[in-house]
């Protein structure tokens, strides 16, 4: 008997699925010299917190990781290579009303699927106020807020998402957008979100790191199956991004409890080979890991020197 193929089967290819963040990134620190894995936050429920009112007559706020651009602080361009000059290290927030030039040279997206050309994958301001124009939402918060895209779970989850609810709350924020970046960022945001939801707040994550957001474990995530620096949408495509936002909302509204996760039914490409890329040792030869170690070594130092100054 002949046995059908996956492909007769309408079977995807093993490879087309969710990438494991949290084991490649445990793997590539290993194989350019560290030795002692990260350990990622983990829960097992998260608190909920309903919308109170209607969302056409709530406050929304965004939450980013992303950095306003400083000329003084290197390339940051399309492109960029990682740049530790250009992070921040406290939490900031920005005037809703304003244009704003907020990038993400200072995380490890993903720089050989994507260029960071466009905020609009990252940022969807733009796309909020002509909502809540439109009257789909009620009204955009005042003010923005940057989440510090942190290692240490403590400062997270003691000092940066405290002083997030705080802002939140002088605002008379009723729900709130987290848009990460870069695999540490994604569990930022859901630390971050697990506190508002817990300080009355409620939260949907749009994200693309499946497995590092439900392990923080979280109320409401939507999931694209996008290289990260997308968590908002495709680059230079307006209708892909007000999708992705529409149904963020949609999950901030209907979410029948804590840790639902939906998935967006876009593609990234028909082709799912983009997926072995992002840090897989396994294509990686020697010399461009011990490459990657001294400059990674190079871009820690310059980050000290901030945190430091800053401190």
């Amino acid at each position: 008997m002949t046995v059908p193929s996956d492909q007769q089967l309408g079977f995807a290819p093993d490879d087309d699925a969710p990438i494991p963040y949290m084991a490649r990134t445990r793997d590539y620190y290993q194989a350019i010299g560290y030795s002692t894995p990260y350990r990622w936050a983990h829960h097992i429920d998260a608190p909920f917190q309903p919308l109170i009112k209607p969302l056409n007559r709530s406050r929304l706020a965004i939450i980013t990781t992303a950095a306003p651009f400083d000329p003084a602080r290197g390339d940051q361009g399309p492109g960029a290579k990682y740049n530790g000059g250009a992070k921040f290290y406290s939490v900031y927030d920005g005037d809703s009303s304003k244009t704003h030039d907020l990038r993400i040279s200072h995380v490890a997206y993903d720089r050989v699927h994507t260029s960071a050309e466009d905020s609009g994958t990252w940022f969807p301001l733009p796309q909020l106020k002509k909502l809540a124009r439109e009257g789909r939402i009620g009204d955009v918060a005042p003010r923005f807020f940057g989440a510090p895209t942190n290692r240490s779970h403590r400062v997270t989850i003691e000092t940066d998402a405290p002083e997030i609810l705080a802002r939140c709350r002088a605002d008379d924020v009723d729900a709130a957008v987290l848009v990460p970046n870069c695999p540490v960022c994604h569990q930022t945001v859901g630390l971050v979100a697990r506190h508002l939801e817990a300080g009355g707040i409620s939260t949907v994550v749009m994200g693309c790191a499946k497995d590092i957001v439900e392990h923080a474990a979280v109320s409401r995530f939507l999931f694209s199956d996008f290289p990260l620096g997308n968590s908002a949408g495709k680059s230079h495509d307006p209708a892909s991004q007000a999708f992705t936002l529409e149904l963020a909302l949609r999950v901030l509204e209907t979410a029948p409890g804590p840790q639902t996760t939906v998935q967006s039914p876009l593609r990234w490409s028909a082709d799912a080979s983009w997926k072995r890329d992002y840090n897989n040792v396994e294509m990686l030869s020697a010399e461009e890991l011990a490459r990657r170690r001294r400059e990674f070594d190079a871009q820690k130092e310059i980050a000290r020197g901030l945190r430091e100054s800053a401190a």
